[in-house]
């Protein structure tokens, strides 16, 4: 894949928020309202698309990478960079995981060289494979509302230029 990172547009925004997850993947679907667009459009998220702009996912840094319910159980504390990421469903399963998550830890890579942090549900094996394999470890666990969620922090070797090895 040829990725870029591209702002998005509302209309991006709006065609982000009908995306359509098959279950148990389905507890991402948005509902497309006033408030959710806005929120993609508040700089924190970034689309990623293909070499014909094709929107391949998106990623998001900071506070809106966190999943809110995380405070009371004080998961958050340590500063790391929070990121949080989406792909297209049309794509998810089809073996373009690993290819998109190096995109994205490029591109945070080129901003910050602190320790990153996902949040993800334990459910989500997919992912939580994915993110090991980039040398992510299982640190905190948290609910929101019946939902167990965990964080996964990869540590920046101070040594290394990258966060990964390709």
């Amino acid at each position: 894949m040829d990725l870029k990172t591209k702002n998005m547009t509302e209309n991006d925004a709006i065609d982000i928020l009908t995306w359509k997850y098959e279950k148990p993947y389905d507890v991402y679907n948005n509902v497309l309202t006033g408030d959710a667009i806005l929120e993609l459009l508040n700089g924190s998220y970034k689309m990623i698309v293909d070499h014909e702009d094709r929107i391949i996912g998106i990623f998001c840094i900071g506070e809106s990478a966190k999943v809110p319910a995380g405070e009371k159980f004080h998961v958050y504390e340590e500063d790391c960079v929070d990121v949080g990421i989406g792909m297209n469903p049309d794509l998810t399963g089809k073996g373009y995981g690993y290819e998109y998550f190096a995109y994205i830890l490029e591109e945070v890579a080129k901003k910050y060289s602190n320790d990153i942090r996902l949040s993800v549900a334990t459910f989500n094996q997919r992912a939580i494979h994915l993110y090991e394999k980039f040398g992510f470890k299982k640190e905190k666990i948290f609910y929101k509302d019946s939902m167990e969620f965990i964080t996964m922090v990869k540590r920046r070797d101070r040594k290394e230029e990258a966060y990964f090895e390709n």
